[in-house]
């Protein structure tokens, strides 16, 4: 592996995934920002079976990575999966400019996100040896070009769908999966060769010493309780598009702001805000204060859970009348910083837990919460037009705080764990 570096001091194959990564993305986020509306406008699909088919999709699409994920480690080898599972994604993301076809290209999409979602990220941890101490930067990286994607999804393919037809905005999704493909394939060379035999043989032995019952347990509790934070997390583009549609008064001066562009702003925050959350983290860090994995998470799921509990205030307070557009801009600015508490820490405790050789499948079981979340997320979404929008998000604040005590009680056994592991890599 070359010792040449790109962003941040990290080696160059991190770039070639992050822009892969981003591109992805921006196909995801680009088709998701349409879904709803497109259900409910153009297919005229009810809000509660919209609701449904958007938390039955994207649960699919996050669950089909576990069998993805074995199957990458087992027979594929992680480049010949992100390979395949991305063309079968650019061929469903074509396929939705068809309305014949809605339901088959949903399904195609999560068939090819299976293969290609837990093998990009796992490759991450193989830049690295075990004792680099860039490695635990690099998922904090590698999220931004999550949300430099889903930043530009819903200008580019949300304007094109919205202002010029449905098919437009899918097509472009389509065009930016293609794009990650190409830029996957071209830098190759900067990232570590794939030889699933010999990785499977040295990864048996090593499965069964090192992963333990104790960390299973681990895993399943946190995954448990980032799906319950799920069900309030989701309705970001699900539930809070039809209030930003109904709920919010959008125009500036006489110019109406897109619905679409709202869902810009998470993304854009995270952008804004990785860096000085880094840099504050680091500074605890010298100070021997730093959160563990755990206790940030569950800090996180807190602070989502207070902006659907000010939200609820807002609807309240405001009678009946549609909200500012203010009021959405900082419910995403505090949102977002929960979200980034939880999110990419969750995501690099579980690739930092995995087993030599088992990478893929063990990403893959973080990436089922967010299918057992998003059903969660859809089925709660239902409740939407039953419960009023003040009683809904205040709902929504519940899901938050119970996700946060559930990650606060696991706080200790996860700290003792980690501190084993540590101790066990520094007696080899």
């Amino acid at each position: 592996m070359s010792d040449e570096r790109a962003w941040f001091g990290q080696p160059r194959g991190l770039t070639i995934l992050f822009l892969t990564n981003m591109w992805e993305q921006f196909s995801y986020y680009g088709m998701r920002a349409l879904l709803v509306y497109y259900m409910t406008k153009q297919l005229l699909l009810s809000q509660g079976y919209s609701s449904f088919i958007y938390g039955a999709y994207t649960a699919t699409a996050y669950f089909t990575p576990i069998l993805g994920g074995v199957i990458a480690d087992r027979y594929l080898g992680k480049r010949r999966a992100i390979i395949i599972g991305g063309s079968i994604m650019a061929a469903g993301h074509f396929m939705m400019t068809f309305v014949p076809l809605f339901y088959v290209a949903l399904a195609t999409i999560a068939i090819g996100n299976g293969l290609f979602l837990p093998s990009l990220p796992s490759q991450v941890g193989d830049l690295y040896h075990p004792d680099d101490p860039r490695r635990g930067w690099a998922f904090n990286v590698y999220y931004v070009g999550v949300n430099i994607g889903g930043f530009l999804a819903p200008l580019l393919c949300g304007t094109l769908g919205e202002m010029y037809g449905w098919h437009w905005g899918f097509g472009a999704a389509g065009i930016g999966m293609l794009a990650g493909l190409v830029i996957y394939l071209s830098g190759q060379k900067y990232l570590p060769e794939q030889n699933v035999k010999p990785r499977l043989a040295q990864a048996e032995g090593a499965a069964r010493g090192r992963f333990d019952l104790r960390t299973v347990l681990i895993l399943v509790g946190v995954a448990l309780s980032v799906t319950v934070f799920r069900a309030a997390y989701e309705q970001s583009g699900n539930t809070l598009v039809l209030w930003t549609d109904t709920g919010v008064d959008r125009h500036f001066g006489s110019f109406a702001i897109p619905m679409t562009w709202f869902q810009s702003l998470n993304p854009l925050f995270v952008m804004l805000l990785t860096p000085p959350l880094l840099a504050f983290w680091r500074r605890r860090a010298e100070k021997g204060r730093e959160q563990s994995d755990v206790r940030k998470m569950a800090t996180g799921a807190l602070i989502v859970a207070a902006c659907f509990l000010a939200l609820s205030a807002i609807e309240w307070l405001d009678g009946g009348q549609r909200a500012h557009w203010i009021w959405l801009v900082l419910f995403f600015l505090c949102f977002t910083l929960g979200e980034l508490y939880i999110l990419p820490v969750g995501l690099g405790l579980f690739a930092r837990l995995a087993p030599e050789g088992l990478g893929a499948t063990t990403v893959a079981a973080w990436f089922l919460t967010i299918f057992s979340g998003s059903l969660s997320a859809g089925l709660v979404g239902v409740l939407w037009t039953r419960m009023g929008a003040g009683a809904f998000f205040l709902l929504a604040a519940g899901f938050g705080v119970a996700a946060a005590i559930l990650l606060r009680l696991l706080s200790g056994p996860t700290e003792r764990l980690e501190h084993d592991r540590d101790r066990q890599a520094e007696s080899l």
